[in-house]
């Protein structure tokens, strides 16, 4: 079985590995074990520092047992090119990935943006266990216990009030003198608001960009980005798809085909019906690496949707199947469609390729060593976060994006497997911040209008429409994915319509409201 892991906040895996949600087959998983010197990015640019920070900031909280009274190091990194006397410290959140993925944010991106226009100095944080922050000597279950989103918002205010910057000794960056605004993405994005919400005197304003801010633990909403905004023909075909592969699946009837279904994809009879299903779902899913920016966009999403709405096979190679395929679209319940459907199901099968993934592995879960930074995000996900993006979840008088065989005891096995953990993970540690509702002066929301995330967010569909104003802003950016504010150019290569022209107006914006906020702040 395919161990359920979380395709997450950031299936942009550069420049953010973020919140994964979707069961992960092992060989995927695999591919995230730290290799020594492997960090790849921009290091030469920037040069890193750490700051020595308390490994145990709650020694009255019991889950923290047994406590610690030792320290780590934070590794940070900073632009100082913007400073001047008075300017603000603008810090990005690095949220659920190696801090030097953040780094072209710093050269090019919302950081650079910021500081530039508010005469700032630019921070990338990196968040505790992630990249060089690690402050245990493994990733066992037991030393995983530090790895709290509490934990790591207490780091970031300690560092606001410690951090002294190399060359600017003799400037004083206490929050008392300095207003300081943190920006974060995805997951990140979630976590400062609740840094706002939490250290208000440390923090003076925060903007949240895709950020999710209420912990669920079904979070079959994270289709619904594809389902309602994907291009015409692609989420309907989807659902068919879908339907047709789950009816053979689960009707005794149809039993008589599981086998040559899977054959047709790349599977053999070994593979559990859930696992296939769960793997063939590639397409829909990649909606959240698509980026404005075709330097670090995956258009996966738009090349499987134009395959999947064509009425004609792309494919001639797989025509000698087409009868079986037709078998499949009638045995599935669609007789009634199975031409146009047929040559849309070999489509499908040719834009997947053959998608036969390493599924299970005896003793992988067991692995705990430092390299295994696999383990970080779904120990967050299992322990605190959910974000079980299931197919079952969904309601009965829709189809669902992937299959209903997903559900939350598949998608949870990873935290059985890898952690020992059995229930469900404790939401109300996040959402005792304020969950939907969370709002605060200088705190500000932007999300994509087409973003899988965005349902965990406050501009859900299913959440009041929120008024904007310059001390609470609220933006959602048409046409937009996952935290496309974040991200961005050289100077000499934007044009009237790159970025796109929405993604521009986000970003002027942001830096107007951050110019106002500033007025405010007295010293």
């Amino acid at each position: 079985m395919v161990r359920g892991l979380f395709l997450g906040l950031a299936a942009l895996i550069s420049p953010a590995i973020a919140l994964r949600g979707l069961p992960i087959p092992i060989s995927e998983l695999a591919k995230q074990i730290r290799v020594p010197g492997g960090s790849q990015i921009r290091e030469a640019t920037y040069q890193e520092y750490n700051l020595s920070v308390p490994i145990d900031h709650f020694h009255n909280d019991t889950k923290y047992a047994p406590h610690s009274n030792g320290t780590f190091n934070l590794r940070y990194w900073f632009d100082p090119q913007f400073y001047k006397p008075g300017g603000p410290v603008f810090v990005l959140s690095g949220g659920e990935t190696d801090g030097a993925d953040r780094l072209p944010f710093l050269e090019k991106g919302i950081v650079n943006e910021v500081a530039k226009a508010t005469n700032g100095l630019g921070v990338i944080l990196e968040h505790r266990y992630y990249g060089s922050s690690v402050p245990v000597p493994d990733f066992s279950t037991e030393n995983l216990r530090f790895l709290t989103t509490e934990q790591a918002l207490a780091d970031t205010a300690y560092f606001a009030k410690n951090v002294v910057f190399e060359g600017l000794e003799d400037v004083s960056f206490s929050p008392e003198k300095v207003p300081w605004i943190a920006y974060g993405g995805s997951y990140a994005g979630g976590f400062v608001a609740f840094l706002r919400v939490l250290y208000p005197d440390v923090f003076f304003g925060a903007i949240s960009s895709s950020g999710v801010v209420e912990a669920i633990w079904d979070y079959w909403e994270y289709f619904e980005g594809a389902r309602l905004y994907a291009p015409e023909g692609c989420s309907d075909t989807t659902g068919k798809f879908v339907n047709i592969v789950d009816n053979i699946l689960t009707k005794e009837e149809n039993s008589k085909y599981i086998s040559s279904l899977k054959k047709v994809f790349g599977y053999t009879d070994a593979t559990s019906n859930v696992d296939f299903a769960s793997n063939i779902a590639t397409g829909i899913y990649s909606l959240q690496s698509v980026n404005w920016d075709p330097a670090i966009s995956d258009d996966f999403f738009f090349t499987y949707c134009k395959a999947v709405v064509t009425d004609k096979n792309n494919y001639t190679n797989l025509e000698p199947i087409r009868d079986q395929v037709k078998e499949f679209v009638i045995a599935g319940g669609w007789e009634s469609e199975v031409d146009p459907l047929t040559d849309r199901f070999l489509n499908w099968i040719g834009v997947l390729g053959n998608t036969n993934a390493q599924v299970d592995e005896v003793g992988f879960y067991e692995q705990d060593d430092l390299s295994q930074t696999w383990r970080l995000w779904p120990y967050q996900v299992c322990t605190e976060w959910g974000y079980l993006q299931t197919g079952s979840g969904a309601p009965a008088d829709i189809l669902p994006m992937i299959s209903r065989l997903v559900d939350l005891e598949y998608s949870s096995q990873i935290c059985k497997d890898a952690f020992n953990i059995t229930g469900v993970a404790n939401l109300e540690a996040i959402n005792q911040w304020g969950g939907f509702g969370i709002s605060y002066h200088r705190l500000a929301f932007l999300d994509g209008e087409w973003d899988p995330w965005r349902a965990a967010g406050v501009n859900a569909l299913t959440q009041p429409k929120r008024n904007s104003t310059t001390a609470q802003p609220v933006i959602l950016i048409d046409d937009a994915v996952h935290h496309w504010d974040e991200n961005g150019v050289f100077p000499e290569e934007v044009t009237p319509d790159f970025p796109p022209k929405a993604v521009q107006s986000a970003k002027q914006e942001i830096r107007e409201f951050v110019a106002e906020w500033l007025k405010e702040f007295k010293p």
